[in-house]
């Protein structure tokens, strides 16, 4: 058993996409850290209010997976009726992978995880993962307007969640025509090999849209996303600076703050990088805080702290899902593995 062990370290220490993350990590730290002032940032760690931090945030983070969870069963009702506990264990178990392993391979975890549980499709149950990030882009990109002070900006952002949205709602309406338009446009401009890549991406989330039931489980899909996006995962930077005394102008500007925080980190984490998102999550809580004022010590000391009660809660709340089946997410993370060399599935969920 030790040599195959050996052989999945040695082969994931050479993948390219590894070093990358390290790169980009080591990158966004120097962002984030550089001209700090560490006896000041201890001073601001020093003075937070751990029981106002720790009893908003990890019960927010709780409420999150289990948000995600019940979109997930949702999203999943074409391809199984997937019990709550079900959905839970796996997204929780997906958390916990990704903040211990490179190239966010909890994606896959959790997709394999729930397709080994219920006997179900893995291909159509990857479906809907990537139809949940392409969900989750467009709701967060559609926020970003309101939080964000540039107008030109605002601009972009609003296209740029139009374009993926209605490509979605294409894919939903004429579902053949356009996987067609995309094997055809994609092999003028990549390879062959590449184009089967992004027509499998295309395909995955065509299977994905097509799994929802009509106009209730669409509305079901937007009010939990909303309630995910735009109440709970804001709520523990709310908490982290509340925790702080960081004083911003009043209960609407911390709330808009982070908001705005919470679309900053959401754009970091999607780069290449190490596992639990350290260095990126804490750079864009400096860049999204700086410019309102917020000294760069402090806004990194809320970035600490919101990247903390983060990485332990999600960690916390994956190792309760998988009570010692450490067996059992040994071969999830080896499935997961294979799946992600597979052009059609695997690939597309690579960050």
């Amino acid at each position: 058993m030790a040599r195959p062990k050996a052989r999945a370290r040695v082969k994931r220490l050479r993948d390219p996409r590894v070093w990358l993350g390290l790169a980009v990590t080591g990158f966004a730290l120097w962002l984030a850290f550089r001209d700090v002032s560490w006896s000041l940032l201890g001073r601001n760690l020093t003075r937070t209010n751990w029981w106002l931090l720790l009893g908003v945030s990890l019960p927010a983070y709780l409420a999150a997976v289990w948000l995600r969870a019940w979109r997930w069963r949702v999203l999943a009702r074409g391809v199984a009726e997937v019990p709550a506990g079900a959905a839970f264990r796996a997204t929780a178990v997906g958390f916990l992978v990704n903040n211990l392993l490179p190239l966010r391979i909890g994606e896959l975890v959790r997709a394999w995880w729930l397709a080994r549980e219920l006997r179900s499709s893995l291909p159509a149950l990857l479906g809907t993962v990537i139809l949940e990030r392409v969900i989750d882009a467009v709701f967060l990109l559609g926020i970003a307007p309101f939080v964000i002070g540039n107008e030109i900006g605002k601009g972009v952002l609003a296209a740029a969640a139009a374009a993926p949205l209605l490509a979605t709602l294409a894919l939903r309406r004429w579902p053949g025509p356009v996987l067609s338009l995309v094997r055809r446009v994609a092999g003028l401009v990549l390879s062959p090999a590449r184009s089967d890549r992004i027509t499998g991406i295309a395909g995955a989330v065509a299977r994905g849209v097509a799994s929802l039931r009509g106009g209730a489980d669409l509305a079901r899909v937007v009010v939990s996303t909303a309630l995910l996006w735009g109440v709970v995962s804001a709520i523990p930077f709310w908490a982290a600076i509340e925790a702080l005394g960081i004083e911003l102008g009043g209960p609407f500007a911390s709330l808009r703050a982070a908001l705005l925080t919470l679309v900053w980190v959401a754009a970091a984490v999607a780069l290449p990088a190490a596992p639990g998102f350290f260095g990126p999550y804490h750079a864009a809580c400096r860049f999204a805080l700086t410019p309102l004022g917020v000294p760069k010590e402090l806004a990194l000391a809320m970035g600490t702290l919101a990247h903390g009660t983060f990485w332990i809660g999600t960690t916390l709340i994956g190792l309760v899902a998988l009570r010692g089946a450490t067996g059992r997410l040994r071969e999830a993370v080896s499935g997961a593995e294979l799946e992600q060399a597979t052009p059609a599935s695997g690939a597309s969920l690579r960050p």
